[in-house]
């Protein structure tokens, strides 16, 4: 039996994949990594009752503490597929994790980066590693339109400081942080598939424009209100659209093939952009993210 451990599994996207991975014929383990609280035990509770057996790991991806003990918490599970699915969109820059990074850098990216570096010699091949992106990093006409920042890539330790000064610096440096998350998600995968473990290949799912999620939970009630009216337009991205995709792009043996950080938009492989390729950066972002969590 394959066993999968999933972050971020109580909202959303992930609560969304992690039903559809317990509502297969042969449904997968599930390792559940999230807030603990009423929401992790109701999603167990449903995934249970789907006919998936599963384990409830407890953890604030916003602390590297949290994450070291969930990890050693997974070890020996036999995961063979991490599914990295935990974001947040912070909607003020100056906050802080606990460890005192950028909460949309440390959350998005570092938390993922220790939780996988902490796993991939436990995990069983052939095994899979999802990494969750986003288009964000690159701007195009209808990005543009919508005001949906591109990413402004700096030094990674420079992207972990917290924004400082009185003045909240608003949206457009909250949307730029998340895209500087996500396109350091793009450059971790590239580099991830030349250290991980013979057999565990790694691709990262970008489940398409998906307005109204709790992903920005945090962010101006007026901005939430406007994504969930945008999430009822024609063609949007929807959990319960994406979650089976997520989901497949972690089991289907269609998708057994793919390593390198093999960019997955909804259901169809796609080129990155040339931005998001870079060997030099990449390997400063290796170096960097060592630094970082050796730090605290």
């Amino acid at each position: 039996m394959t066993t999968v451990l999933i972050t971020g599994p109580t909202r959303g996207l992930g609560r969304a994949a992690t039903l559809a991975m317990a509502a297969r014929p042969e449904p997968p383990e599930l390792v559940l990594v999230g807030r603990s609280g009423p929401r992790l035990t109701e999603v167990a509770g449903e995934a249970r009752r789907l006919g998936a057996r599963v384990h409830e790991i407890g953890c604030d991806l916003s602390s590297l503490a949290d994450v070291r003990k969930a990890a050693a918490q997974a070890r020996g599970m036999g995961v063979s597929v991490v599914v990295a699915n935990a974001g947040t969109m912070s909607s003020d820059t100056r906050q802080a994790s606990a460890d005192g990074y950028e909460l949309t850098f440390a959350v998005n990216y570092l938390a993922h980066a220790q939780l996988i570096g902490d796993l991939a010699g436990d995990l069983v091949a052939p095994g899979r590693i999802v990494l969750l992106g986003s288009n964000t990093y690159s701007a195009n006409f209808w990005r543009r339109l919508l005001g949906v920042p591109e990413a402004d890539w700096r030094d990674p330790i420079d992207l972990a400081r917290p924004a400082t000064g009185d003045q909240r610096p608003g949206f457009r440096a909250s949307g730029v942080a998340y895209s500087n998350a996500k396109l350091a998600i793009l450059y971790y995968a590239h580099e991830l598939q030349r250290h991980v473990p013979a057999g565990i290949n790694v691709a990262v799912f970008e489940p398409g424009w998906m307005p109204g999620t709790s992903l920005g939970r945090d962010t101006p009630e007026a901005f939430q209100a406007i994504g969930r009216g945008l999430a009822r337009l024609p063609g949007v991205s929807t959990p319960r659209r994406s979650g089976p995709a997520l989901a497949s792009l972690a089991l289907d043996a269609r998708w057994a093939h793919l390593r390198d950080g093999a960019f997955v938009v909804k259901d169809r492989v796609t080129e990155v952009e040339p931005v998001a390729r870079d060997r030099a950066r990449e390997q400063r972002l290796r170096e960097t993210t060592e630094e970082l969590l050796q730090a605290v």
